[in-house]
């Protein structure tokens, strides 16, 4: 919870692992591990109904620095819609009619084929087609002239078109995911892949860095720092470096979340003595308080039509998930089962609200169905933090513990295919996934 939610909620030495969102004593208290830009994906589980295909490898991988038909069926196996089918072996380009009896015959719905070439000038080709093996039809497929820093963008996009044609659905793979870490005494905010490689640092502090939220444009990131040796809100233009300040008043300015719109954030200050929810213009200003409060009212999160804001108060005796509309008003109370409920996100359809919830000691992901109020946990790990949603509503990224180690996981949203975006070594924090990128 927030920095000045440390004297009223359990403090972080009664927590197993103290929840990292806005918690200064929890950063303070971890033991510095190199931060890491490499990810080792692992997807654990089966899903009850997924579409079989065969991704051939690429003509031409061997000399690839990157290997495309390996991400792309890493990706379609990450989203839990696919199960991959054995192409090893299989000599094939997108030129090549494939033999589809074969292919059913190994019981593969579809086929993806490509090859990737280096030009003179350095740059490589890269080519696929994707091939429906039941009817036999060509499905179409796509061409691009890319650098090689480009070559996992390329394989993401085309687990993009997968997916869309398959599914009917758009593609989340070629998103980006943003999370902090600490090396020794400096903090990092970071910039991935979605499936966690590629990672970029966007920003490097001696000071604790925490609660990175993506603008909807997916250029910005808003962020608290406490350079100041106080908590304060910037937004950073992820392309330029540049970044803006968005709060410092007196006392605590924590949790940003932005409004679907990008022209305003909500806040969490205590500026009026006590945490309250304010909104804010997105280049700063005075900020609106959204109600008046006892409790202390903190983690806010819009829903994805901008008319509510979900957020997390202790005005019923403990920690409760609430939403009120943004232009302010009465709150109304959306979880009852736990007694202990913080850290919501809510879906971009709107249809879901993931959160942590404290069971018997153990933190754990549940996902609600907001139109039944149906509640399910998601994991079986015991101290999970901070879910966020891909922008297509049917994965959440959020962190927990793994063997001693916190690391960054994606789930479906019945916890029956997980993946394990983990580092060799290293402390993960923070995540939050990005919006669609622009095509």
């Amino acid at each position: 919870m927030t920095t000045d939610r440390i004297s009223t909620y359990p403090s972080p030495a009664a927590l197993p692992h103290p929840l990292r969102r806005h918690m200064l004593a929890a950063l303070l208290s971890t033991p510095a591990l190199p931060a890491l830009a490499q990810f080792r994906v692992e997807v654990t589980g089966v899903g009850l109904t997924q579409l079989p295909i065969a991704i051939a490898p690429f003509r031409g991988e061997a000399q690839s620095p990157q290997k495309i038909a390996a991400i792309v069926q890493a990706d379609l196996e990450r989203s839990g819609q696919f199960r991959a089918v054995d192409a090893s072996g299989a000599v094939l380009d997108e030129t090549a009619r494939p033999d589809v009896a074969l292919w059913r015959q190994k019981s593969a719905d579809s086929l993806a084929t490509g090859s990737v070439t280096r030009l003179a000038d350095g740059r490589f080709d890269v080519r696929f087609r994707l091939w429906d093996v039941v009817k036999g039809q060509d499905l179409g497929g796509q061409s691009f002239v890319v650098t090689q820093g480009d070559l996992r963008l390329v394989s993401h996009r085309i687990a993009d078109f997968i997916y869309e044609k398959l599914t009917g659905e758009r593609g989340i793979f070629s998103t980006r995911i943003a999370y902090v870490t600490k090396t020794g005494s400096r903090y990092s905010l970071w910039v991935a892949d979605a499936d966690g490689e590629n990672a970029q640092s966007a920003l490097s502090s001696p000071e604790p860095i925490i609660s990175p939220a993506w603008s909807p444009n997916g250029g910005q990131l808003a962020y608290v720092s406490f350079e100041s040796r106080k908590p304060v809100v910037y937004v950073h233009d992820v392309a330029s470096g540049r970044r803006r300040l968005i709060a410092n008043f007196r006392g605590s300015n924590s949790a940003p979340a932005w409004a679907p719109d990008g022209r305003s954030l909500a806040v969490t200050l205590s500026r009026d003595g006590g945490s309250q929810l304010y909104t804010i213009d997105a280049n700063g200003g005075e900020p609106r308080r959204l109600m008046q409060s006892a409790g202390i009212d903190t983690e806010p999160m819009f829903s994805g039509d901008g008319r509510s804001i979900y957020f997390v108060s202790d005005r019923g005796g403990a920690p409760q998930i609430y939403k009120v509309s943004t232009s302010g008003g009465n709150a109304e109370r959306v979880t009852f089962t736990g007694s202990y409920n913080i850290s919501p996100s809510v879906s971009p359809d709107g249809r879901w609200l993931a959160y942590v919830s404290r069971v018997g000691g153990a933190f754990k992901l549940h996902v609600m169905d907001l139109s039944s109020g149906t509640v399910n946990a998601a994991t079986d790990t015991t101290a999970d933090e901070n879910p966020s949603f891909a922008p297509n509503s049917r994965l959440i990224v959020y962190a927990t513990q793994q063997q001693g180690r916190e690391a960054l996981m994606t789930t479906t949203l019945d916890g029956k295919i997980k993946a394990r975006l983990a580092g060799q070594a290293g402390d993960i924090r923070e995540p939050d996934w990005g919006p669609f990128q622009k095509q």
